[in-house]
């Protein structure tokens, strides 16, 4: 018969007959009474008036029996604190009962009963049941100690358990070494300061020993605590995964993550070059791809953890595309995730297959998983150049469908197209037209809105499309109505005399009958651009823009690094760290990988590197911001203005311009006012904090002091382009001073006076450090030399390439804008020689991936030239040593916004070739310093 019976009683006076029943000398009927009295308190009655009664019923043999009454102890100990003192007399005894069964029972009850005043009496049986001859004993002795800490951890520090339990770890048994790694592991967790696992290669050893022969959940424990050890070097990372490498092929998922979780851990720290690296990466793929055969929830957290994984090692999973193909029955949380793996995996080899997949998924009728195929497609055309154009093909072929939300996120998707590889598929344009009036999405119509406005002179009807948008333009969301703006203006720019009503139309609306703010500066922002200065309004709206970058979804490195070290955990399936949703952040330890280390390479890597060594230097090259030549809005190239500030005056003329309604002046050239000559704007010139005599020092003469080397002047600004201003010019660099040596002719037939000059943000802060001087006018064929002094306390933005530098010239005709790329050398400071030490230690401390090698030929000189030339450069030679009858010069400099670059350069005597390795921690310099070595070496 079912225990069932025990859960359907009616009868009244319960509680007084289940005591009567507790108390006969039957034990049958005294077992039957304990299940009842079970059953009620399950189904949620109170029965804790039963609490003596059932206490006394532990007095027996019974394992069955003493299991009940030790549940119902569990329960209402906490309610009955005073009553529980009594059952501690027969934890005692029963911890020393010859069962082990018995005495395990009992030491895991104690763990359970979660009372401050019966703690103290359970010491002396725990401390006895940790030494028990019985493995099953220790091992649930073992997670006691960590319950016990949880209600007391003063008493169990001051009792000693967490020595013994440190010793359990070298125990003979694997499951008490793994319930000791695991209660050890509970505890640091909320006591991260506490070195609690102190790991070494022999405690390691011993638990790489407990692995093979413990239960799944055991080596679940004792693999997440490999994964918290760092080895020592590259060797003892290979063995550990050599010894890991079986968990991959077990039934249990968890234990194939974690074992995934060590390995990936540890290949940090193996070279790229060993067999047995290879060899790694095929092993891993085969149980990846096994998790895929599971059932859907666990099919999910499988591919959350591969999501990770191939965005760290990608080459883990190159081959097994096939796997992450959708099928019909996998539920729409499964398919997306897919979905994602397949685009991060897409490569040339295999784009042809992913294609042909995705259309396929295209036609299905989950809208939602529809959307994704085709944002997907397009996520494979930005990702894979060369199947560009068979991914527009196969949107266009989806166009022609008519399905509604096909088509829109097909739209979305080619604009993108159009932003990575301008000039190259506008022929589809006339068949998005065609569309048009089926858009009813926002994201669809701003992206039709911006194609529209960015080829506004291939389509011949332009205006008609974006008037058709104007009609409901409060209708429309903000985002498109933002864009709506925008193509409206750079409509007019491209076609000003038709347009012109439009313009004024769009504007009016923006700005004066919204409430939208961020609608309404754009507006004015146009307004007064177009109004003071078309041509810069040209310059801002019409800029080329930069090109979109293929992953733009990756999760950032370090924070990706951190998530690899928590695969297998919610941690993994959230892409979060745990501290983003563990509440209050107990135990959160933020974890990272190990540094990378090549065999070759000694293991005494200091710990930090010193005084001089860059060591935790972040670039400032970096900061990659929006459009470049947007930035041109900033630059205030108008004359000085005496009385009220810049800032005022420009305010109120712009609000004559908008009270006035009239853009009629915006198809006309734009008005200067002319300054007296010689005066220069006020606002361009940097404060000169060094003092006036280095500025005469500088300009006074070219080429006087011996410096650096200077390249021939170019010709920055044809005649043509600037309505007949020349401009030539070099960038020099003399005792730490760097200037720009400029050569102005005026080949125009008026004279030329007012001249200024700005920088737009640039990588290394380049920017003027006095205004530029022309101390007379400049008559017509008449040339002018000038020195104009540069300093590095300039904005700082990150341009492509990295030494673009874009300016804008004024003069009293108009302004020129022209951009100029400068060598690196003029930014290599005197103060760039290292000391030996830190030198090596720095060299250490770069990873091997950022170093880059290049081949200098057609060089004839021997390392001593060599060493020379470059010094007078500020590149100077640390070490020289002369290996197999290589020269080796072991080189530093650093550079104005202090990123150290180390280089080796191997000379072989009569031979004019040069290897050049370079590791800095901004890898991006590296190519543009290579090309300063060229310059220097062969001029």
């Amino acid at each position: 018969m079912t225990d069932s019976k025990y859960f359907t009683t009616t009868k009244k006076g319960e509680i007084f007959e289940l005591k009567a029943e507790l108390n006969s000398d039957k034990k049958e009927k005294k077992k039957e009474a304990v299940k009842k009295v079970i059953a009620s308190m399950t189904v949620g009655k109170d029965v804790s008036a039963l609490f003596p009664d059932v206490v006394n019923c532990m007095q027996t043999d019974n394992l069955e029996l003493k299991k009940l009454v030790y549940l119902y102890l569990m329960n209402y100990a906490k309610s009955q604190p005073d009553m529980a003192i009594m059952a501690v007399n027969t934890f005692v005894k029963d911890c020393e009962d010859p069962n082990p069964l018995i005495r395990a029972l009992a030491v895991r009850t104690m763990g359970c009963i979660r009372v401050d005043k019966i703690t103290e009496y359970l010491c002396e049986p725990l401390r006895k049941c940790l030494k028990d001859e019985d493995p099953y004993v220790r091992k649930t002795a073992a997670v006691c100690v960590a319950k016990l800490h949880d209600i007391n951890a003063q008493l169990v520090e001051d009792q000693g358990f967490l020595d013994t339990l440190k010793d359990l770890i070298s125990d003979s048994n694997p499951m008490v070494v793994a319930n000791a790694v695991a209660a050890l592991s509970e505890i640091a967790e909320s006591h991260p300061s506490s070195n609690l696992l102190d790991l070494n290669p022999q405690s390691i050893n011993k638990l790489l020993t407990a692995l093979n022969e413990c239960t799944e959940w055991g080596q679940i424990f004792i693999l997440d605590c490999l994964a918290n050890y760092t080895p020592k070097d590259d060797r003892e990372a290979q063995s550990i995964c050599e010894r890991v490498t079986p968990r991959l092929s077990h039934a249990n998922s968890a234990v194939v993550l974690s074992a995934v979780k060590v390995l990936m851990k540890f290949m940090e720290m193996l070279s790229k070059d060993l067999d047995y690296y290879g060899t790694l990466l095929k092993k891993l793929a085969p149980p990846l791809v096994t998790l895929l055969s599971a059932e859907p929830e666990l099919q999910y957290v499988a591919l959350r953890n591969i999501n990770l994984i191939v965005q760290k090692r990608p080459e883990i999973l190159k081959h097994e595309m096939k796997v992450f193909f959708v099928k019909y029955n996998d539920p729409i949380y499964v398919k997306l995730e897919k979905l994602d793996i397949m685009i991060r995996l897409a490569s040339q080899a295999n784009i042809a297959q992913v294609l042909a997949e995705l259309k396929e998924y295209a036609t299905e009728v989950d809208v939602d998983f529809v959307r994704k195929a085709v944002r997907a497609i397009g996520r494979c055309a930005i990702k894979v150049e060369q199947s560009a154009e068979r991914c527009v093909s196969t949107l266009l072929d989806l166009i022609q469908t008519k399905v509604n939300y096909v088509v829109q996120e097909a739209i979305v998707v080619i604009k993108d197209i159009f932003r990575k590889y301008p000039n190259k598929y506008e022929s589809v344009i006339a068949t998005l037209c065609e569309n048009l009036d089926s858009l009813d999405e926002p994201e669809a119509r701003a992206a039709m809105i911006w194609i529209v406005g960015e080829y506004a002179e291939r389509i011949d009807n332009a205006d008609e499309l974006l008037e058709s948008f104007l009609e409901g333009f409060h209708d429309e969301s903000t985002q498109v109505q933002l864009q709506l703006l925008t193509a409206i203006v750079k409509l007019f720019l491209k076609k000003p005399t038709e347009t012109q009503e439009l313009v004024q139309q769009v504007l009016s609306l923006a700005t004066q009958d919204s409430d939208n703010p961020d609608l309404r500066d754009r507006g004015y922002i146009y307004w007064r651009l177009l109004s003071t200065d078309p041509v810069a309004a040209k310059e801002v709206v019409l800029a080329e823009k930069p090109l979109i970058s293929e992953e733009t979804d990756l999760i950032e490195p370090t924070l990706l690094d951190e998530l690899i070290c928590h695969i297998g955990t919610l941690a993994s399936v959230y892409h979060k760290p745990p501290s983003a949703f563990v509440e209050g952040g107990r135990g959160v330890v933020h974890k990272s990988l190990p540094p990378r280390t090549a065999s070759n390479e000694s293991t005494e890597s200091p710990e930090t590197a010193p005084a001089g060594a860059p060591s935790g230097e972040q670039p400032d090259v970096i900061p990659s911001q929006g459009d470049l030549l947007g930035d041109l809005l900033n630059l205030d190239l108008g004359p000085p203005v005496s009385g009220p500030p810049l800032a005022t005056s420009s305010v109120q003329m712009g609000a004559v311009d908008l009270l006035g309604g009239g853009l009629d002046s915006l198809i006309g050239a734009p008005n200067f006012v002319t300054p007296p000559a010689a005066t220069v704007p006020a606002n361009l010139g940097a404060p000169m904090g060094s003092g006036l005599s280095d500025l005469f020092d500088l300009t006074s003469g070219v080429g006087a002091l011996s410096g650096s080397y200077v390249a021939p002047k170019t010709i920055w600004l044809p005649a043509m382009k600037a309505k007949g201003l020349e401009i030539l010019g070099t960038f020099t660099r003399q005792v730490g001073s760097i200037s720009m040596d400029l050569q102005l002719t005026n080949k125009a037939l008026q004279v030329m006076t007012d001249f200024a000059i700005q920088f737009n943000r640039n990588s290394f802060g380049l920017a003027p450090a006095a205004p530029l001087q022309v101390h007379a006018p400049l008559s017509p064929n008449q040339t002018v030399e000038i020195s104009l002094p540069l300093n590095t306390v300039g904005s700082v933005m990150k341009m492509e390439p990295l030494n673009n530098l874009q300016v804008a010239v004024k003069n009293n005709i108009d302004v020129f804008y022209f951009s100029t790329l400068y060598p690196l050398h003029i930014l290599f400071v005197e103060d760039g020689k290292m000391d030996r030490q830190v030198f090596l230690a720095t060299w250490k401390d770069i990873p091997n991936e950022n170093e880059a090698q290049f081949q200098i030929r057609d060089c004839p000189l021997n390392a001593e030239a060599v060493s020379s030339r470059l010094q007078s450069s500020n590149i100077f030679t640390v070490a020289k040593r002369t290996v197999e009858g290589q020269d080796m010069l072991y080189q530093s400099l650093k550079l104005t916004n202090g990123i150290w670059v180390l280089a080796e350069l191997r000379i072989q005597p009569g031979n004019p070739s040069f290897t050049l390795s370079l590791k800095c921690r901004a890898p991006e310099v590296s190519q543009h310093v290579y090309q300063a070595y060229e310059t220097i070496l062969k001029n």
